[in-house]
């Protein structure tokens, strides 16, 4: 979960009064968030550097805020302040609209295909009358790293460009070309460099270095020009010094270059409607039952009040009178809201989690493991004693496999004695058009043997205990052997590929892995390896 640091005084001048520390901690809690921490800036270097670097430091207090990772709205004051008084019933929930210029027409950043290359998308707007003090500068600034740091995944995805309008004009290019092509005046630098030469400028810089790699790799960088050939950023890295943003700046030109336009487009939304009453996307409504949300959160509230709850969480919401149907509007902050169970969520959160009342269960049953989970207990149990180690890799993360991650254990290992013998059973995500969010979890094992020997029959004897811990005998037809598989994967090394099947049907594979693949993870000795679904064996 992120965390949002805050100045406590300037957040109750928000608020419109003061809380003490407890009662403060209650409302964040009641809005489904937690105040992790009160502290002060200087206390936190005190803490990471000691007392003599702290001396200068500032005593303000801060309230360090726990927020949801799929709540982007709050990652600023502004976004917290807003959601905390719509809850309050002390602001009415904001309606986001777009408006054109007074004069001219709108702006436009045009996309060349040599983008394609290396970071395809773009989206933009504008800000226009803005009215900057410190600090509210400061949160504009921080939450655009507070994004790179989330959704952005460290610029990787989305690069946040912002830029003073008025020291620009469209319309705008956004082009790539070769690094000693591309020649501008960096922010905060005094002379102008090469994007050859920025790359090797920044390569000692504490910040920037972590974005080198995103792009330095690359035949052509990316690159966003005025009409005037002025150079605005070199995304993902770099702004140009001519258009930076001051406290002086009226109108506020946004860019944001991606690799993923859904989160481009998620990105931009944050940070035009935490700063503007102002949005480039429309609303978009959903229609759903009040009986649903009785019924999952376990209340018993007319279809009037549920409107109400709702629209305490900025989900402006009316009952249409058929039925008990509710519409909800879910404006662009809201981009977690993906599914009627995320409206569920927020019902119950303004309802209050303690004042639902406790009741026994209608239906009197007797607990049982999961089977799925019990087979997988008892699969790790044997797997180690077969001498294989087990990781716990990034099981939130939509895999579609389970090697690469093993790949990557074995390569922050490589310091350990050989052999590396490493196993994991967890699930991966498959897409299935079939199921309401278009995906499924498969519940997987694979394993992997590095050494300096590709040591095959390893894995091959370690796929036979497998087999035979779940009963399955290796013959054709109702048992399970393997065959050859030339040529349908390039993960394994040609010829020393099998697929694996189990009673007529394919449940995985096993082999050497290709050179090229092991070098991708910078690993350099011979590694082999195996996957395969286990849900067919339950």
């Amino acid at each position: 979960m992120p965390t949002v640091g805050i100045k406590r005084d300037l957040l109750f001048k928000a608020l419109g009064r003061t809380y003490t520390d407890e009662e403060f901690d209650e409302l964040c809690f009641e809005f489904g968030l937690e105040l992790d921490e009160i502290t002060s800036e200087k206390e936190i270097v005190s803490r990471e550097q000691g007392d003599t670097k702290a001396s200068d430091a500032s005593d303000v207090i801060l309230y360090k805020i726990d927020v949801p990772a799929n709540r982007y709205d709050l990652l600023c004051l502004e976004g917290l302040v807003r959601g905390l008084q719509v809850f309050k019933n002390k602001l009415e929930a904001p309606r986001y609209r777009r408006i054109s210029p007074v004069n001219g027409d709108p702006q436009k950043l045009i996309i060349t295909k040599e983008t394609a290359a290396v970071r395809p998308f773009a989206v933009a707007a504008v800000l226009r009358n803005i009215t900057f003090t410190q600090e509210r500068y400061d949160s504009f600034i921080e939450l655009q790293e507070k994004l790179h740091q989330n959704i952005c995944r460290k610029r990787s995805l989305v690069a946040i460009g912002t830029h003073d309008l008025d020291t620009i004009s469209g319309p705008f290019t956004y082009t790539a070309k070769p690094p000693g092509d591309i020649s501008f005046k960096p922010l905060n630098q005094t002379k102008e460099y090469t994007a050859t030469e920025l790359m090797s400028l920044y390569k000692t810089d504490s910040h920037l270095r972590h974005y080198l790699h995103i792009i330095e790799d690359k035949p052509v960088y990316p690159i966003i020009y005025d009409s005037n050939g002025i150079v605005l950023s070199m995304p993902p890295i770099i702004n140009g010094d001519h258009s930076k943003i001051t406290l002086q700046t009226k109108n506020v030109f946004i860019e944001c270059t991606a690799t993923d336009l859904t989160k481009a487009k998620i990105v931009l939304d944050m940070m035009v409607t935490m700063f503007s009453e102002y949005c480039s996307q429309p609303f978009t409504k959903e229609k759903l039952s009040g009986e649903f949300i009785n019924r999952k959160v376990g209340i018993n509230e007319s279809t009037e009040k549920i409107a109400q709850l709702l629209t305490r969480m900025c989900l402006l919401s009316r009952a249409t009178g058929v039925g008990d149907e509710i519409e909800v509007e879910i404006p662009p902050t809201r981009s977690d809201v993906i599914h009627a169970c995320d409206i569920m969520e927020d019902a119950a959160i303004a309802y209050g989690f303690n004042n639902i009342t406790r009741t026994t269960p209608r239906a009197y049953t007797v607990a049982n493991q999961f089977p799925l989970n019990k087979l997988t207990e008892l699969l790790r149990q044997d797997l180690a004693a077969a001498g294989f180690t087990e990781a716990l890799n990034f099981a939130l993360v939509a895999r579609t496999t389970l090697l690469p991650g093993l790949l990557k254990t074995i390569a922050a290992n490589r310091k350990m004695p050989l052999p590396l013998k490493l196993f994991e059973v967890s699930d991966v995500v498959l897409k299935d058009e079939t199921k309401d969010v278009g995906a499924r979890n498969s519940r997987r094992f694979c394993a992997v043997y590095y050494n300096k020997s590709p040591g095959f029959e390893v894995i091959h004897g370690l796929l036979d205990r497998t087999m035979q811990l779940l009963e399955v005998k290796s013959a054709r037809g109702e048992g399970y052997h393997i065959q050859a598989a030339d040529g349908k994967n390039s993960t394994f090394f040609p010829g020393r590929c099998a697929e694996i099947i189990v009673r007529g049907k394919t449940v995985g594979r096993l082999g050497v892995l290709h050179p090229d693949v092991i070098n991708r993870f910078e690993l350099t000795m011979p590694c082999s390896a195996m996957e395969i679904d286990i849900e067919p064996f339950l």
